[in-house]
């Protein structure tokens, strides 16, 4: 899956569970240019889990402050063989 595809299947889910509505941007920030609070963050989060089947760990998270890192956990956890869900 290429990196736009994702990017967009991101901007897809950040609609349709957190009610972003306008577009997405790598280099946005999740909590300060988006305006996620915690809750959100989580919804978000889950949602792209969902998305993709993968499953992101609490390193991931910790590092996941913008739609480009967002990308970049996604891009890593499809392309490693026990990232994808079954």
């Amino acid at each position: 899956m290429r990196r736009s595809e994702i990017l967009a299947a991101v901007a897809e889910v950040a609609r349709r569970h957190v009610g972003h509505t306008g577009e997405l941007a790598e280099e946005q920030r999740l909590a300060e240019d988006l305006g996620l609070d915690s809750i959100r963050l989580l919804v978000l989060a889950a949602e792209v889990e969902n998305r993709f089947r993968v499953a992101f760990e609490p390193a991931d998270d910790a590092r996941i402050r913008t739609v480009g890192d967002l990308v970049d956990a996604v891009v890593e956890k499809l392309a490693a063989p026990s990232g994808a869900l079954p």
